[in-house]
């Protein structure tokens, strides 16, 4: 019975220690997609702070009026002036959809109630 006990013992810290070796090299791949991650975070953060850096020296406003300049017979650009643009009381808003009548009322032939209730 004792030898039943050792064996099966035995075999349950090698179980044990099959199980924390693979345990153990799953938390190595992880650690080591999680540190990819990071870079990849770190590149995709520099790229973009490149990219806004390069968004507002295309987007300075010498540069754009002389492009707006160079291409004025082919594009028809006007610079823009305050009279460009309207007043708010001048948009014109769409009226509301009118709902059909589902459960008309005749009123023409309606008797109030000479109870001295007040019927609506």
């Amino acid at each position: 019975m004792r030898g039943i006990l050792l064996f099966f013992g035995a075999l349950m810290v090698m179980g044990l220690g099959f199980w924390s070796y693979q345990e153990n090299y799953k938390t190595r791949d992880a650690i080591a997609e999680v540190r990819q991650m990071h870079r990849d975070i770190g590149a995709a953060h520099e790229r973009l702070s490149r990219l806004r850096a390069e968004w507002a020296y295309l987007n300075r406003p010498d540069r754009l009026r002389d492009l707006a300049d160079l291409n004025y017979e082919r594009l028809g650009l006007l610079p823009l002036t305050p009279e460009a643009y309207g007043d708010v009381n001048q948009v014109i808003y769409p009226l509301p959809d009118i709902l059909p009548i589902t459960n008309p009322i005749d009123v023409r032939s309606y008797v109030p109630a000479d109870n001295g209730e007040d019927p609506l």
